[in-house]
């Protein structure tokens, strides 16, 4: 069938029926995923005009690729398989676009050859790619990540052996999923004495996607291994915080309710998005994309979330005090009138960050 997306039109693999899979994996909840992918290539460019050439890793049907290379990036598509690579070259003559299809394993592809961005969008985990792809990029690594379960701590043991660190399923579990991500991938790159730090990151209908600007040296990559640390949560009156470094030091029990803590990590504690870079995304979101509208939404959002690792559900904190929920702007308000940082994230329609502990939420909200 054809799709179109943005300035293209591609040809995809018909939906497979319930049970059976497709030879060449198409997703079309990933538009989104796309059409934020397309404007951040723009933005990308304006913030770092030599960067030309593109990468996309895990082809499929090559919609991400071909979007890319009709955004005037000199791209290769890849994929090992061979009705994919196929599928590439038909998307691209459909469109009139020139690229390099190459038909290879990605990871062989980046040890041998570096480009100014490289995208990772694989079906489930990027680790497998992760250390191919800090060596074959030069500027900035897109990364999507479909295995949520793991990443959460929803699937604990895959979580530990696919990221090396401690994910917990907490209330918060999107956003624990983003940060693990994060951390793994702030720690493969500082192997090689690279600092990966996020510019952009959103957690979106069941999938993590991060983009990661690349500085060179030791003493930077230090820096971001410093931004590395420790959530410890209480699972009963749900008090968290948290603690910086690679080896845990955990409160013995919650300081609020003397119940046992849960601590996750190392995971990463730092900014995940820059509002200004944020900004200029949301500035190239064009009418040809099927979700403007909502990844105009998502990226304002992104662009004011506060700075802190956690955040928090009204819905379920309201149900731990026996206590109606309330219209999240008037909450909100209420948090900033009491003197505290407040605002509204993207994991939720009831969710929020704020610098207050748990007891300091209660009582500035309280009737």
């Amino acid at each position: 069938m054809r799709v179109s997306e943005g300035r293209v039109t591609v040809t995809v693999p018909e939906q497979p029926e319930a049970g059976k899979g497709a030879d060449v994996f198409f997703n079309p909840v990933q538009e989104l995923n796309r059409d934020i992918t397309v404007a951040a290539l723009r933005a990308y460019r304006e913030r770092t005009p030599r960067v030309s050439t593109y990468l996309d890793a895990t082809a499929a049907s090559g919609i991400r690729g071909v979007r890319a290379a009709a955004n005037d990036w000199e791209t290769t598509l890849c994929d090992i398989d061979d009705d994919a690579t196929a599928l590439c070259e038909q998307n691209l003559e459909r469109n009139d676009l020139a690229a390099s299809v190459r038909r290879s394993d990605a990871n062989v592809l980046m040890h041998s050859e570096a480009f100014d961005v490289v995208d990772v969008d694989p079906f489930g985990t990027p680790i497998p790619f992760a250390d191919a792809a800090v060596q074959g990029t030069k500027h900035l690594l897109c990364v999507t990540a479909t295995d949520t379960a793991p990443l959460c701590g929803a699937h604990f043991e895959s979580g530990v052996r696919s990221y090396g660190a401690v994910p917990r399923n907490t209330e918060f579990h999107a956003e624990m999923g983003m940060r693990v991500l994060l951390s793994a991938m702030v720690r493969t790159a500082a192997r090689y004495d690279i600092a990966a730090r996020p510019i952009l990151s959103h957690a979106t209908k069941h999938y993590a996607r991060t983009y990661l600007e690349f500085d060179h040296g030791a003493k930077v990559a230090n820096d971001c291994i410093d931004e590395l640390g420790y959530v410890h949560h209480c699972q009963h009156c749900l008090w968290r915080d948290h603690d910086y470094g690679l080896i845990a030091d955990a409160p013995e029990d919650c300081p609020v309710c003397d119940e046992h803590l849960q601590t996750a990590g190392p995971i990463w504690l730092g900014r995940t998005c820059d509002p200004e870079f944020v900004s200029g995304v949301s500035e190239q979101v064009t009418e040809e994309m099927g979700t403007a509208d909502e990844a105009k939404e998502l990226l304002a959002t992104l662009r004011d979330e506060i700075d802190t690792p956690t955040h928090y559900d009204q819905h379920r904190l309201c149900k731990r005090w026996g206590r109606g929920a309330e219209a999240m702007d008037e909450f909100i308000e209420k948090l900033r009138d009491a003197g505290y940082a407040a605002s509204r994230t993207h994991y939720g329609g009831t969710t929020f960050k704020t610098d207050a502990d748990v007891v300091e939420i209660r009582e500035a909200t309280a009737e």
